[in-house]
């Protein structure tokens, strides 16, 4: 079973290298970008047949390394 997890900055954090990418971007004649945050992205193949009990496990992944819990959201979804 494969599931994908997109890692990013809450909100309310900085995001310096996402503000680089959007200068960057906005110097390269796109001055419709409105804002640009940069995240993480993994792809998780697991042996699980259980989708609750495989999606469980992704999550204790990043509870437990994949993601800062203190300035990071996640979401995992199913990949097909």
């Amino acid at each position: 079973m494969k599931f994908s997890v997109t890692v990013t900055l809450k909100k309310d954090v900085l995001d310096p290298q996402g503000k680089v990418v959007q200068n960057t971007l906005i110097n390269l004649g796109m001055n419709d970008l409105k804002n640009i945050r940069q995240g993480k992205f993994f792809e998780i193949e697991i042996d699980e047949k259980d989708e609750p009990s495989a999606k469980n496990k992704i999550d204790q992944m990043c509870k437990k390394l994949l993601v800062n819990l203190i300035i990071e959201d996640y979401k995992i979804n199913k990949v097909s």
